[in-house]
């Protein structure tokens, strides 16, 4: 049997199917790159916009259309959220969000596949994203407890459920026997962790710190009202990086009040000034929604003086888009294709202007890179290697040396379009 596995949508969903891909092989089941090769096609769908319903709905007709004889299975939340849909589309069994833990047992009972546990592969001999891999996505929650107005995420996953800590310890030290050098933590509601066992993000970060080799932590997309005051100093470990993604959606408390976003902007200055007096270089990057409806030309001029006032890192830009069955679809007064457009482009210079103000403060610096691949680049033999410094900052740089998978000193020397060029470190 062979079983071809396919996402769209967040990391989480890649993390997914990453653990999938784990236990097919277990059973002896084995994954394929090749959906044409497949006996099974497992697809993780996608629904957190129109277009990622229309991306996941063809998705599924082209995997019908290339392999007839494959048995399909679909889950994700397209298929949970809209299940009369996907099987009119013949899919062989749906598998809904609430039961993906559990897929890999779904599918093997209700589809009658034949197992060969006594010839399985071993874990991780198939690498489901190939080659040239050194960080791993680990699912620790799923579910959301908020409900934004624009979100409709929180509806297909569910209510809050935290993977028990021994599992989340396990999966790291397995994924250090793989050679991972980095792991994110990631989940729909990370802050949510333990919300629904009497534990806390706080005490996973410790119990991950204390009890796992894993030489660099990250920490996936965060809610910047879930960070207690004495969080910072888990960052005092140097395992844990000094970057955290910390979505805003707007710079205006109007707007974030329409959007039912429980942060204000005074309360985010106030936690970025105490994390970046605490925490040295750490880096703040953030998602902004541009065009929420309603959004009048002064709310737009408070997003730009937030963000400025900030200094992200890197800002991720989103032209609203109404999606049905939230909030926020049927809300009055929608901003224009045309003023979306313009906006966005506006505040796409100022991340770029605030991104490069805060890579140019890092030129003399001597820090730790995880080198992700090179290439080629003189007839001597001589490659560019390319990685991420701690706060998640990119870097090149040249060596002989085979460096890839590996955490290399460098000291950085300059900013060339937005990427930190640097040299290695001797001895």
């Amino acid at each position: 049997m062979r079983v071809h596995l396919k996402t769209l949508g967040c990391r989480l969903n890649e993390a997914e199917l990453e653990s999938w891909s784990r236990d097919f092989q277990q059973r002896g089941i084995q994954p394929d790159s090749d959906p044409g090769h497949a006996d099974l096609l497992v697809i993780n769908t996608c629904a957190v916009t129109e277009e990622a319903v229309r991306k996941s709905r063809k998705l599924l007709r082209r995997a019908q259309r290339d392999n007839p004889a494959a048995k399909l299975v679909i889950s994700g939340c397209y298929a949970s959220l809209n299940p009369e849909q996907a099987a009119d589309l013949g899919v062989d069994l749906l598998i809904p969000n609430s039961e993906k833990e559990r897929l890999v047992d779904i599918v093997i009972q209700e589809l009658q596949l034949p197992t060969m546990p006594a010839t399985a592969m071993e874990a991780d001999a198939y690498s489901l994203l190939g080659n040239n891999r050194q960080r791993a996505f680990i699912k620790v929650q799923d579910g959301c407890r908020y409900r934004c107005s624009y979100c409709i995420v929180t509806l297909a996953r569910g209510e809050e459920r935290s993977k028990p800590l021994p599992e989340i310890l396990h999966e790291i030290r397995h994924q250090r026997q793989q050679g991972i050098q980095e792991v994110v933590l990631a989940g729909v509601h990370l802050g949510g962790y333990g919300s629904d066992t009497g534990s806390n993000l706080k005490t996973l970060v410790e119990e991950v710190l204390e009890h796992t080799d894993m030489p660099r932590i990250r920490l996936g997309s965060l809610e910047p009202w879930d960070l207690p005051e004495d969080f910072w100093h888990l960052f005092k470990n140097p395992r844990l990086m000094p970057h955290l993604h910390l979505p805003m959606q707007s710079g205006a408390n109007s707007v974030l009040r329409r959007m039912s976003r429980r942060c204000r902007t005074e309360e985010f200055l106030a936690l970025a000034q105490s994390a970046r007096k605490q925490i040295a270089d750490f880096n703040i990057t953030t998602d902004i929604i541009v065009g929420f409806p309603g959004e009048t030309e002064e709310e737009w001029r408070q997003t730009l003086d937030f963000v400025e006032q900030v200094a992200f890192g890197h800002v991720h830009i989103f032209a609203f888009s109404p999606r049905s069955g939230t909030k926020a679809a049927g809300l009055a007064n929608p901003v224009s294709r045309e003023t979306k457009r313009q906006r966005s482009e506006q505040l796409h210079h100022l991340a770029e202007k605030t991104r490069k103000a805060v890579i140019d403060q890092q030129p003399g610096k001597t820090v730790a890179v995880l080198v992700e691949g090179g290439k080629s680049v003189s007839e001597n033999g001589r490659r560019l290697w390319a990685g991420y410094t701690p706060n998640y900052l990119r870097v090149q740089f040249a060596s002989e040396q085979f460096l890839e998978n590996r955490i290399v000193p460098v000291t950085l020397e300059q900013n060339s379009n937005n990427t930190l060029l640097a040299s290695v470190v001797e001895n």
